[in-house]
């Protein structure tokens, strides 16, 4: 009797820690392991990347992170040293030296993620939303059979994420629920990388990625072909503490000059809405906006720019906005923190005219 008095009440009890989900995220939170693809230039890690280390440190506390770099030659062992030392949550830096990651393209790239991701296995693989994430994420998810979450601007939880959808015009809390990795591409504006002290400065160590079992059938059909840039002193649109804008109103190539005019004087970026560079005003590379670049500066100015929602997707988080427009019901006023009615073409010299010289 009493034997089956006790089967009855284990029969009766509870248990919700034993729920799958529930064993699911407790896996989750106890042991966080997360690989950061960083893209390198000249001997550094470019910023962005350092800003999804940033935001790999807020996934958990213990999370242990690791910077994977490829390409070749002298600049990929400077951008690694530079790696060791970017963050002090870097605890690795992975190199995988190979002429076959001589130009980032999405084919070696995700091979090689793919190959990381079998000897490592890693809960977290992140990486920045720019062309670099955007290329390699989504194919290196198909080789693993996940399905990522892009463009995140907050990490609520390891497995809960913020992101905006409708152009920005709301936001939408993801839960990941599905097998180890969870892959992720974050806004570089929402995750701000503080100045680190040289006191909380620490060297991660540095290991070679075996490469023996990398066949040259990862190489794939794309090939590069070559790379073409502007010579400019102005400041990359990215990273800009400045940003000056033109849009489809300064009607020419040439007229768009005077906006290159006054970002000099500024010592500020140059940007542009999707109709100025349909137009051939200026190259695409200076797109602000849902299919352009995000962009997040103490400074934005815009110069004839009506505030379509995809461009206002890409500088809303502006901290302060200035806009010119000769239309009183320009959408971009709504967002503006101080707006002038006007004529560019008359707004502009006059800027010219009596703003001093960069010193």
């Amino acid at each position: 009797m009493a034997t089956r008095a006790i089967h009855r009440a284990f029969a009766k009890r509870t248990v919700p820690f034993l729920t799958s989900q529930s064993l699911f995220l407790s896996s989750i939170s106890r042991s966080v392991s997360t690989l950061v693809l960083a893209e390198h230039e000249g001997g550094s890690i470019k910023a962005p990347s350092v800003s999804a280390v940033a935001a790999a440190s807020s996934l958990s506390k213990d999370n242990s992170i690791s910077v994977l770099l490829a390409g070749s030659g002298p600049s990929l062992q400077e951008a690694a040293a530079h790696a060791a030392s970017c963050h002090p949550s870097v605890s690795q830096v992975l190199v995988a030296d190979s002429d076959k990651f001589s130009h980032p393209l999405a084919e070696p790239w995700a091979k090689l993620v793919h190959l990381v991701q079998q000897k490592g296995g890693y809960s977290h693989i992140i990486a920045p939303s720019g062309s670099f994430g955007k290329n390699i994420l989504p194919r290196a998810a198909a080789l693993l059979d996940v399905s990522p979450i892009t463009d995140i601007i907050e990490i609520s939880e390891s497995n809960l994420f913020v992101r905006p959808i409708y152009a920005g015009n709301a936001l939408c809390t993801v839960r990941y629920a599905g097998a180890n990795p969870c892959m992720l591409t974050i806004r570089s504006t929402s995750f701000p990388v503080p100045p680190i002290s040289a006191d909380s400065k620490s060297e991660a160590s540095i290991s070679q990625v075996d490469l023996s079992t990398f066949g040259e059938d990862a190489v794939g059909k794309s090939r590069y072909v070559k790379l073409t840039s502007q010579e400019t002193e102005r400041p990359d649109l990215g990273n800009a503490h400045v940003v000056v804008t033109g849009g489809r109103a300064l009607k020419s190539a040439e007229n768009f000059k005077m906006i290159e005019k006054l970002a000099e004087k500024l010592g500020a970026a140059v940007g542009a809405t999707r109709a100025a560079v349909d137009a051939g005003f200026v190259p695409n590379d200076l797109q602000v906006g849902q299919t352009g670049k995000i962009v997040a500066p103490e400074l934005y100015m815009a110069f004839g720019v009506s505030g379509a929602i995809q461009h206002l997707a890409g500088m809303r988080d502006s901290k302060v906005i200035v806009a010119v427009n000769k239309d009183a019901d320009a959408p971009i006023f709504q967002v503006a923190d101080y707006g002038l009615v006007g004529d560019l073409f008359e707004v502009i010299p006059e800027l010219l005219e009596k703003m001093p010289e960069k010193k």
